[in-house]
């Protein structure tokens, strides 16, 4: 007979318990270990792994890309990469393949189609011989010699696992891994602490660019698209959270929506991301209700999906070598180790619903500036490199470098850092940049 517990018995139990050691397996010992595979991750393990180092990358959605994937985000933002050469490739195949609408006439923008950037990056890592596991998240670091990790914790349907590796790569966009090893971050603005808010992305269908190109993003030029997409939602009952609601052409009868804003809540919170997600998922199915009802030409319009991972904008900011400052962006400053030139302008989304826009007022105006490898090379964990959003910088200069189009060779960057490291025996720090450059 089971024994029965008390209300204030349970309470006592959620308040802490004492779990025994155990033995965890590990599964494997690799050169380069990388957790999480959007833009960046994916770019780290194909160059690390093309440079010569044995990689393994950890995935906990069910797809390699992240927010190009389980995200939908099917848009990419200063695409234009000369020093990119996997991003050249990624844009070649995707045309190659009729996945992509390329840059529209009113955009400097890529679009494409999410569902087979999903099989071209698994067809890439299988070419490179990274080694990939989806499905397994990552859960902590075991600390090895000299406060370097040894191994990589993960959790997945197999069970607690371990990866041993040498250098560790923390794409996880949130500065999990950093989190983990112990190293000092920061989070949320300067002045209060909050976050951007999150979105969560949709995939449209049932409509014809012709019949409504006046409110796609690209083919009308965007102040004009969001201002008549956002009149619209609001005359039919559902006035967007984000004033700035934004449709997007990706090929063929797919559009790409971005039209909610959750706010006060953070990406590092399993609570936080199931409230947002729950309410933005709703709102999204608000929003075609109302664009059903508002002319024969959207009577066909259907949700093909939303998205598995909502979009968040930022989570930690792992300390690095050096830090992306607001003043690197105002004075458009170079660098002598730089990975990537950043041409977006700093893109900070209201902090609170209370904006009368979708952006949060600043009157800072950036330039084109470099992101130094520095960045990526963590200040406390010497065998811990960044990429992603989660790299060394400031509020102000992180809302510019997080777009996707500058996360592709900054993955190529640490990726190949991490290769080197390890082929010349050496800390990240350690690495002659003119090696990275050259190799690049």
């Amino acid at each position: 007979m089971m024994e029965k517990i008390s209300i204030n018995a349970w309470e006592k139990i959620m308040d802490f318990i004492q779990e025994d050691a155990r033995r965890i397996p590990v599964k494997g010992e690799f050169d380069v270990i990388v957790a999480g595979s959007g833009p960046s991750g994916i770019s780290a393990a194909l160059r690390a792994a093309e440079t010569g180092a044995a990689t393994l990358l950890i995935e906990k959605n069910g797809c390699l890309g992240g927010m190009w994937t389980a995200g939908l985000l099917g848009w990419i933002i200063d695409h234009d990469k000369p020093e990119s050469r996997l991003m050249n490739r990624l844009k070649t195949e995707l045309r190659k393949s009729c996945s992509s609408a390329g840059s529209p006439p009113c955009s400097g923008s890529f679009a494409f189609e999410p569902e087979n950037m999903k099989l071209l990056l698994e067809e890439l890592c299988e070419e490179a011989g990274v080694r990939f596991r989806l499905y397994t998240a990552a859960v902590g670091i075991l600390p090895g010699d000299a406060g370097k990790p040894d191994c990589i914790i993960t959790e997945s349907k197999s069970g607690r696992e371990a990866w041993r590796g040498k250098l560790f790569i923390d794409a996880t966009g949130d500065g999990d891994l950093g989190a983990f090893s112990g190293a000092s971050f920061e989070t949320g603005s300067p002045e209060d602490g909050h976050f951007q808010p999150m979105s969560m992305l949709a995939v449209l269908t049932g409509i014809r660019l012709p019949e409504i190109i006046r409110y796609v993003n690209g083919y009308t030029p965007r102040a004009q698209a969001v201002n008549n997409l956002h009149d619209l939602l609001t005359e039919n009952g559902a006035e967007p959270t984000y004033h700035d609601a934004t449709l997007f052409f990706l090929s063929d009868e797919l559009f790409l929506l971005m039209a909610n804003h959750e706010y006060h809540v953070s990406g590092c919170d399993a609570d936080d991301l199931t409230r947002a997600a729950t309410a933005a998922r709703r709102e999204i199915h608000a929003q075609i209700a109302a664009l059903r009802r508002s002319g024969p030409e959207w009577k066909r319009l259907t949700v093909a999906a939303t998205a598995e991972q909502i979009g968040v904008r930022e989570g930690r900011r792992i300390r690095g070598l050096y830090q992306i400052s607001l003043a690197d962006l105002l004075e458009g400053r170079r660098q002598p180790d730089a990975i990537c030139h950043v041409k977006a302008g700093i893109d900070i989304h209201a902090l609170k619903p209370s904006f009368s826009n979708g952006f949060a007022d600043h009157n800072y105006k950036s330039k084109p500036y470099d992101i130094p490898l520095r960045s990526l090379i963590s200040a406390d964990i010497p065998n811990l490199i960044l990429t992603g959003r989660c790299i060394s910088g400031d509020f102000y200069a992180h809302a510019s470098y997080r777009v996707t189009g500058n996360m592709v060779p900054l993955g190529e960057a640490a990726g190949v850092l991490a290769a080197l490291a390890v082929r010349k025996n050496l800390l990240p720090a350690q690495v002659p940049y003119e090696l990275v450059r050259q190799t690049l």
